[in-house]
């Protein structure tokens, strides 16, 4: 009578949930300054100042309908137009407001880019650790996800680890730079290397195999670090954006899909994903975010307090003794698990109330992720836990 995949999805929240809600139960009895809660990547800086200047400034408009009304189902030209305009002043990549699909966060827009390319057989990759709602996203649409193995302990992309996995099915390839979990950046060189080798297995299939640019931490970089624009690098990469993180906005659900003209059948490709979109029911996104973003797409987050974080945690855990690979981006650690075992780690620290999420949903065994857009006190008086912990495995 029902879809049980959907059952079974609806049944069982994803191990970070469970454990952002046990975390909230745990801080209701033993007060919340004795819970260490690193599982849930919510951003924890406020919005530009301007973000709310901008509201107050759409609500004092006295016409509801100009502020709440429905717009294009592509999306608002005005914001299209400031969207594009930001990414020309960055980039230099010639958008143009109609290149652009404006969504409800990055999470629709992604499977309707996979409804877009899913025929029969098609084979989406995403390289580990990824994001793990890619499978559950991928396979909704009846298309076929394969996992990459990470690159450990760099947590870079091996072309020749990619280049195994390609198929003449192979439609997409996932790529999430910044990382969620590692907090590693793609530098130019791998990407360069991963547009080599679509090329030229684009070429020996006799079709594309586009790049799927998942950026919701696009904005969020330390010490200098370079995220290239990959559709600068690779034409055939459809970008979709989130501003969730850049703005600090994760419950208003606003983004955008880019697809580049230089893509191949560039044209056909926007249709499939404006089509896709709207058999799942993802048209006009909100319209009074609409309009906040077409007077905020400019704007960068301050992330000196991120950054004050990434610094403390990432030097105190090496200098206890774990492995990570050092975060440029995102606000994620992905540390090795002493011992080997992370969900064995993991429900050690539990119980101490340490609250870390295991590597396996990432397509990663054998590490935890670390959320650290978290306060800098809780940082500090969680250090002593994490001491004891490697401690107690190495004894």
């Amino acid at each position: 009578m029902f879809n049980q995949e959907a059952v079974r999805l609806g049944s069982n929240r994803s191990c970070i949930r469970e454990l952002f809600e046990y975390g909230r139960r745990r801080a209701a009895e033993v007060g919340p300054e004795n819970v260490y809660d690193y599982s849930l990547g919510n951003p924890s800086i406020p919005s530009p100042p301007q973000v709310e200047q901008a509201i107050r400034d759409i609500l004092s408009d006295t016409d509801s309908l100009r502020i709440h009304g429905y717009t294009s189902s592509i999306g608002d030209p005005e914001t299209r137009q400031a969207i594009a305009d930001d990414l020309n002043a960055r980039y230099g990549a010639g958008v143009k407001a109609e290149n652009l699909f404006l969504g409800c966060g990055a999470a629709p827009e992604l499977v309707a880019v996979f409804r877009a390319l899913a025929t029969e057989q098609t084979e989406i990759l995403a390289i580990a650790p990824y994001f793990p709602e890619y499978k559950p996203f991928v396979e909704s649409v009846g298309a076929v996800f394969k996992a990459v193995a990470p690159d450990v302990p760099d947590f870079q992309i091996r072309p020749e680890a990619v280049a195994a996995m390609l198929t003449p099915h192979t439609a997409a390839v996932i790529v999430n730079s910044p990382n969620n979990p590692s907090g590693v950046v793609c530098t130019r060189q791998t990407l360069e290397a991963l547009a080599a080798l679509l090329t030229e297995k684009s070429r020996e299939y006799g079709h594309p195999i586009y790049i799927i640019s998942d950026e919701p931490y696009r904005e969020l970089v330390y010490g200098g670090a370079e995220v290239p624009f990959l559709p600068l690098i690779y034409p055939d990469t459809i970008v979709c954006y989130s501003y969730s993180k850049s703005l600090s906005l994760p419950g208003e659900r606003i983004g955008y899909v880019y697809v580049p003209e230089a893509a191949t059948d560039s044209k056909t490709l926007y249709a499939a994903i404006a089509g896709a979109a709207r058999a799942s029911g993802h048209v006009c996104a909100p319209s009074l975010w609409q309009k906040v973003i077409a007077r905020c797409a400019s704007l960068r987050p301050d992330l000196e307090s991120y950054d004050r974080n990434r610094r403390t945690l990432y030097e105190a855990l090496t200098a206890f003794g774990y492995e990570t690979a050092k975060p440029d981006g995102a606000f994620y650690l992905f540390v090795k698990a002493p011992g080997g075992d992370a969900n064995a780690f993991s429900r050690r620290a539990q119980e101490k109330d340490l609250l870390i999420v295991p590597g396996d949903g990432f397509g990663c065994p054998g590490y935890f992720r670390l959320s650290y857009c978290v306060s800098h006190d809780m940082i500090l008086r969680s250090l002593p836990v994490f001491e004891a912990l490697i401690r107690e495995t190495e004894n």
